[in-house]
Parts: C-alpha cells; sequence; structure tokens
C-alpha cells in the first residue's frame, strides 16, 4: 500500500504540472486549449531528436521547453488573437475549436513523421529507499523538478508584482486595464509560460517511463479532468487535484483495473461539477 500511495504522488505531481499549465491560459483569458497534450508530446519529440544527434540530455531538455514556449507563443500571436475578440460563450467555444484544430494539426504532423517516436530519459542508479520504499532515481527526480516548479509558481504568483498583475487580470480585466496593466502582454507571457510547462511536463513524465507519439489526447484529458476538479484558475488546486487524482488512480490501478480507473477520474470530475462547479480551489 505505502508503495502504491508514493506511485500515485509521483504521479499526481506530473498530473499537477498538467493542470496548471492547462488552468492558467484559461483563467487569463477563457480559453481551453485542446491542444496541450499535443504540445506535451512536441516537446518530447524534440528533445528526443537532440539527443539522437548528440545533445547532452540537460541541453536537449532546455531545447524541448523552449520550443514548445515558441508553439505556445506563435499560437497566442495568431489563432488566439481572433478568440480574444470575442466575448462569453463565444470566446470560449472559438478557442475549443481553433485548439481542437491546432491538436489535430500538432499530432497528425508528429505520428506521420515520427510514428515510432518518444522519449524515455533513463535515470541510472541504484533505487533509493523513501519511507522503506525502493524508488527509482527518476520517479524521485521527476518529482523534486515538479515540487521545484510548484514552489516557483506559487512564488511568481503570490510575491512578485508582475504575478500580482497577473492574478489581477484573471480576477478584472477590465479593473487591471484601467490601472496601466495590459492584458494581452500578460496573456501572451502566461502562454510561453504554459508552453514552457507542457516541455517541463515532457521531461519529468519521461523519466518515469516512455512518452510516446501517440499519447497527445490522453495528456489532454487528463489536463482537463486535474483542471476541473482544481477549479479554473487555481494553481494550487491543479496541484491538490493532481496529487489526489494521482493517488486515486495507482490504488484504482492496482486493485481494480486500468480501465475502471479512468471511469472512476472522469466520474470524479462529474461529480465535483455538481457538487462544487468551481472546484476544490476555484474562486
Amino acid at each position: 500500500m505505502r508503495a502504491v500511495i508514493l506511485d500515485g504522488i509521483v504521479l499526481g505531481l506530473a498530473y499537477g504540472l498538467l493542470g496548471v499549465g492547462m488552468t492558467l491560459v484559461y483563467g487569463l483569458g477563457g480559453v481551453i486549449n485542446l491542444a496541450y497534450g499535443q504540445m506535451v508530446v512536441l516537446g518530447a519529440i524534440v528533445i528526443s531528436l537532440l539527443m539522437d544527434d548528440g545533445v547532452p540530455t540537460v541541453v536537449a531538455a532546455l531545447g524541448g521547453v523552449l520550443a514548445t514556449a515558441g508553439v505556445a507563443v506563435l499560437l497566442d500571436l495568431t489563432l488566439m488573437r481572433a478568440v480574444y475578440r470575442q466575448r462569453g460563450e463565444e470566446r470560449t467555444l472559438l478557442g475549443l475549436l481553433l485548439t481542437l484544430g491546432v491538436a489535430f494539426v500538432i499530432g497528425g504532423l508528429l505520428v506521420s513523421r515520427y510514428p515510432a517516436g518518444g522519449l524515455y530519459i533513463s535515470i541510472s542508479g541504484e533505487p533509493i529507499s523513501i519511507l522503506g520504499v525502493p524508488m527509482a532515481r527518476g520517479s524521485i527526480w521527476a518529482s523534486v523538478m515538479a515540487l521545484a516548479v510548484a514552489a516557483a509558481l506559487l512564488l511568481f504568483f503570490g510575491a512578485t508584482t508582475f504575478g500580482r498583475g497577473v492574478r489581477s487580470v484573471i480576477q478584472d480585466e477590465i479593473g487591471a486595464r484601467l490601472v496601466g496593466i495590459n492584458p494581452s502582454f500578460v496573456r501572451t507571457v502566461i502562454f510561453a509560460l504554459s508552453g514552457a510547462l507542457a516541455g517541463i511536463v515532457a521531461i519529468t513524465s519521461s523519466m518515469n517511463g516512455p512518452l510516446t507519439v501517440n499519447a497527445g489526447f490522453e495528456l489532454t484529458t487528463f489536463a482537463l479532468i486535474v483542471t476541473v476538479v482544481g477549479g479554473l484558475g487555481s494553481v494550487a488546486g491543479a496541484f491538490l487535484a493532481g496529487l489526489l487524482l494521482g493517488v486515486v488512480n495507482t490504488l484504482s490501478a492496482n486493485y481494480i483495473g486500468q480501465y475502471i480507473t479512468s471511469v472512476i477520474l472522469l466520474g470524479a470530475a462529474a461529480l465535483t461539477i455538481l457538487i462544487r462547479p468551481r472546484g476544490l480551489l476555484g474562486r
């Protein structure tokens, strides 16, 4: 049981990063990025290609993060401009349609060009005992990275001037504009941050196991579930929901079965919508 829970925490931290990348974009612009999973896969493929060319792993990982951040900025400066001109339900619907199209384009190109592509970052060394449970070094490094990113994000949004500006745009875009904050610039920066998080998710996920070229829509589904349960626009909520769902996932997969696990996760999202529509920490 202890080993299963620890595995769930490792998985939950990865889920939390996924959820944060999606919830930030929705909180600022009211857009649900259905291409987020494909952006993670894109980062994995870029890192894999760089490593195959002999680039050191750390440099290749940085290249993958920059690539996903660049794609996110490109998406924000092109297709998203038409989305931001809309308001309310029209913005949400148009954003869904356009990002779904982007997901199919990125996914199709990657599958056709690299049908057997994927990424696995192997961390050599003997397992390390955590609470009496031997844990793979890759899982530990992935967890440390996720915790470091979580701490940095919480510090950024809570203790920096720009982070407070981002929160002000999320809470009241018109009021933020009146006090001199440029919502368009803030959205571009956050889109870049969301893209960078997709690259980090590719790195941490590949430390736990192979991340294949076909994983995009599954990752997007997990990100949506975490975002709904945690609360749209809440960074802390996304990490809390990720941890809870990660533990539920591993417990269910070990004692019930993988198929039922997917049903349970979707059921958790549906139950959250019924009981607490704003999510665990949404406001």
